[in-house]
């Protein structure tokens, strides 16, 4: 967020006239005029491991099967009995359906709506019922384990190439179960880019002025600590009531989770979903939690347009993440903030990479604007 705007930049044409349904469409349709995953070095970068959202939990209810389709693989969602919610590869390794597309909850198993075999949560066949016995090949739990859990109102799924155990926990907060403050308020995206582009612009200075058209950008200080990021910034920010002083706290979790904090002008907490579709694609969740004193009384225009400009600034950064080619070795200038060091800070969530002498896992970095 910044100070003032300066006049149009380019990217704001290619969002010219879009709004409400319109442009809740362009942010989850496909890109037309797209160079391929190799042409644009997309394939130079893994997957990142850590925990990432892949639903919201009000979107599963007991009883109900979900085909989910993320980290390049497909695989189905159900919520038990018991009311836990349980992901498993989606193809039955009977003869293969897709479990996802008419499968059904049976007690906390997934039935498979082929031959009606179970699975439990470990993906290990616990019953066939026109058999005697169940296979011993189906009857293990299978090799790639999709540890659940809920936080946030969020269904989080711990994805690792290697099937590594989690190395750490999803951050909670407490607003999100405060009866003072509002239900989520949602937005989501389609970005036709890789998690560690997004995951960039933070400290990429340069960019605000020439994509987000400020005047100027604040100064702040970025603290990264084993798997965390995190950073305060003392901003002006534009409001319906003109340019206000503001406070920005966020971070994040792994490659995954993000949250960013808004105080000074109009409360908000946002909480992001960050999880990667396949090498090219990147579901984007946005979920807004605010006081209802602030958000449903006299500061609620205030309270809309905060969540109206966060949203807007994603827009613009997705013109250009949406075809962006991956640089292996940017050509990089004293302008431009601390691209490498941050890079080799994300590098720690690429298991492939291997060799984690090279890697950075505490850095502290003071930006200064200019």
């Amino acid at each position: 967020m910044s100070s003032k705007t300066t006049s149009h930049v380019a990217v704001w044409e290619q969002l010219k006239g879009l709004k409400g349904d319109e442009l809740a469409a362009w942010r989850m349709n496909p890109v037309e005029n797209r160079a391929t995953v190799k042409e644009r070095n997309l394939d130079a970068l893994p997957l990142p491991f850590g925990w990432f959202m892949v639903a919201y939990s009000d979107e599963l209810e007991k009883g109900e099967v979900k085909p989910l389709y993320y980290f390049g693989k497909d695989l189905v969602l159900w919520r038990g009995e018991d009311g836990t919610a349980r992901i498993v590869d989606a193809y039955c390794k009977h003869l293969g359906a897709h479990m996802g597309y008419g499968g059904r909850v049976k007690g906390n198993s997934l039935e498979c709506p082929f031959h009606a075999w179970e699975y439990n949560g470990e993906g290990a066949v616990v019953a066939v019922p026109y058999a005697k016995k169940v296979p011993p090949s189906a009857a293990r739990p299978c090799e790639a384990q999709w540890r659940v859990v809920e936080s946030n109102k969020q269904i989080l799924v711990w994805y690792h190439p290697f099937n590594e155990a989690p190395k750490w926990q999803p951050e909670s907060f407490d607003q999100v179960h405060d009866p003072e403050w509002t239900d989520y308020q949602k937005y989501e995206w389609i970005v036709h880019g890789p998690v560690q582009n997004m995951a960039e612009n933070g400290v990429d200075a340069a960019h605000f002025k020439y994509i987000h058209g400020t005047d100027s950008f604040p100064d702040y200080d970025f603290e990264f600590d084993g798997h965390k990021r995190t950073a305060s910034v003392e901003a002006k920010m534009p409001t319906p009531k003109g340019v206000m002083d503001g406070t920005i706290a966020y971070g994040t979790v792994g490659a995954g989770q993000s949250w960013t904090k808004f105080s000074g002008i109009s409360e908000t907490l946002m909480i992001a979903g960050i999880t990667p579709i396949d090498q090219e694609r990147t579901h984007i969740r946005f979920a807004f939690t605010q006081p209802k004193s602030e958000a449903e009384g006299p500061m609620a225009n205030l309270a809309k347009a905060m969540r109206r400009e966060i949203c807007k600034q994603l827009d613009q950064d997705k013109v250009v993440w949406d075809r962006q080619k991956y640089m292996p070795k940017p050509s990089i200038c004293d302008g431009d903030g601390p691209i490498l060091p941050f890079r080799k800070f994300f590098a720690q969530f690429y298991a492939e990479w291997g060799d984690d002498t090279k890697k950075i896992t505490k850095l502290k970095i003071d930006k200064k604007a200019g």
